[in-house]
């Protein structure tokens, strides 16, 4: 069969996944993607989504004679393929010896090779192509906006039919990645990666999505958001939350990924700790009352203030140690260890992806008698006091990392009392948790299984502690 292809030039895309070009091969003449992927002797099997269906983020690793074969069949030279595909020259322990003349493959996940997956825009592709089809392509969320059709292009590692979000009306969105260009020139020049500052406005930024839910004076995000849902989200409004998030909030990520490479907000923060007389940051600070504002919202400055256990916090606690060891020189000392490197984004403030939430999102549909429906009915104030208690408790154990010097005798009483209020904080969270899930309609069986406990004692706890005002 593969010497009647080859006459078809297909060329690639930019970025495009080997697996992608495959397929668009395949597609240019009017062939299955199996029937073409025959043509090499494959190492492994195809990856799927748990509840059956190819992913569309596989990716194609392929020996010297693989490459080989691919460029034949696309009409196209290795050294120009090996430009625009990133996996091109991407080696695998499952494909044999690059002398092997034999053309082989191996199945991969995109996500694994070379960074985030997304689908590419079809009318791009079909301009550039002369021909339909879907794309898939390497591209980080800071690339993700097709100004010229006004589309957010999402993961392709998900188990969901979008492709793109219409962001058409919503000028700012496109804006942003105009404006991300500056942001990581600025951040080069500052010594920073690009990378790791976007990673971190990121965090921060989803991490004020979820509990802008109980934002009263939030309009910009849902007037955002029911746009690119076609209009209303409806009653399926968790799913785009999901869904729509990282095109609803880039404008602010990208707002606050400038905010943070500069000085002048540094030296906000420096002064809000107390410059050289250290105090606790105070919760009308200027830095994130200018933070806000520069967000586009005035009145953010207190919320984003209180969020201790977040990573715009650490991110101040950084910057401010990092002044510290410099002695209150504008410049950053050079203080050692992650926790002074203020682009290190810790592992529990990585925002969750929307593969994984879709995934939580499902198995809770499936489940309704699961923890979803008592946490909809839970009150915001409940919901927060529950949240404070647990980050109280995380807070008191991490201070047990300073606690190493001094006698023996002393260090293990400091020890013993800060774990004995760990266990009383992380208690009366757990017991907030259960009585509100019980109040909220759970069974109560449901939550005593849960606490690790009978219902009958679960019954008098409960008793008890409403007695005693929750």
């Amino acid at each position: 069969m593969t010497h009647h292809l080859g006459l078809l030039r297909t060329a690639p895309l930019q970025g495009e996944t080997t697996s992608s070009l495959i397929c668009r091969i395949a597609s240019r003449y009017g062939l299955e993607a199996k029937a073409l992927q025959s043509c090499w002797h494959w190492r492994n099997y195809q990856p799927g989504h748990t509840g059956g269906g190819a992913r569309a983020d596989a990716e194609v690793l392929l020996n010297a004679a693989g490459r080989q074969l691919l460029a034949g069949l696309c009409g196209v030279k290795e050294d120009v393929l090996a430009r625009a595909l990133p996996s091109w020259a991407r080696k695998d322990a499952k494909l044999p010896a690059e002398e092997d003349g034999v053309p082989a493959a191996a199945w991969r996940i995109g996500g694994a090779v070379a960074g985030p997956v997304a689908f590419g825009c079809r009318l791009c592709a079909a301009r550039r192509t002369g021909t339909t089809g879907r794309v898939v392509r390497y591209a980080p969320l800071w690339s993700r906006v097709c100004g010229r059709h006004g589309r957010w292009l999402l993961d392709a590692d998900t188990d969901q039919p979008l492709e793109h979000l219409d962001v058409r009306h919503l000028p700012e969105v496109v804006a942003a990645q105009r404006r991300w260009a500056g942001v990581a020139r600025r951040a080069v020049r500052a010594g920073a990666e690009p990378e790791r500052v976007f990673a971190l406005a990121h965090a921060v930024v989803a991490r004020w999505w979820e509990q802008a839910l109980h934002w009263e004076r939030e309009t910009i995000w849902p007037r955002r958001l029911h746009h690119v849902a076609g209009g209303d989200a409806g009653s399926d409004l968790e799913r785009w939350r999901v869904v729509g998030r990282d095109a609803v909030v880039f404008p602010e990520v990208v707002a606050v990924a400038d905010a943070l490479l500069d000085p002048a907000m540094a030296q906000l923060a420096w002064l809000d700790s107390g410059a050289g007389r250290p105090r606790p940051l105070p919760s009308d600070g200027m830095f994130c009352r200018r933070l806000g504002e520069r967000a586009g919202r005035d009145w953010l400055g207190p919320l984003a203030a209180a969020d201790h256990g977040g990573p715009l916090i650490a991110w101040m606690g950084s910057v401010i140690r990092r002044r510290r060891v410099a002695g209150g020189d504008s410049r950053p000392g050079e203080a050692g260890g992650y926790d002074n490197d203020p682009w290190w984004l810790r592992q529990e403030h990585q925002p969750v992806t929307m593969a994984a939430q879709l995934r939580v999102l499902g198995k809770e549909k499936k489940a309704p008698g699961s923890g979803k429906m008592w946490r909809a009915a839970v009150p915001a104030e409940q919901r927060t006091l529950i949240t404070r208690a647990i980050e109280s408790a995380e807070e008191q154990l991490l201070q047990l990392h300073g606690i190493q010097t001094g006698p023996t005798a002393d260090v293990a009483r400091q020890l013993l009392r800060t774990l004995r209020h760990s266990a009383a904080l992380i208690e009366n969270a757990w017991k907030r948790t259960a009585l509100v899930a019980a109040n909220a309609g759970m069974p109560l069986e449901e939550v005593a299984q849960w606490a690790g406990m009978s219902a009958d004692t679960l019954m008098n706890m409960l008793a008890a502690g409403q007695e005693d005002g929750g």
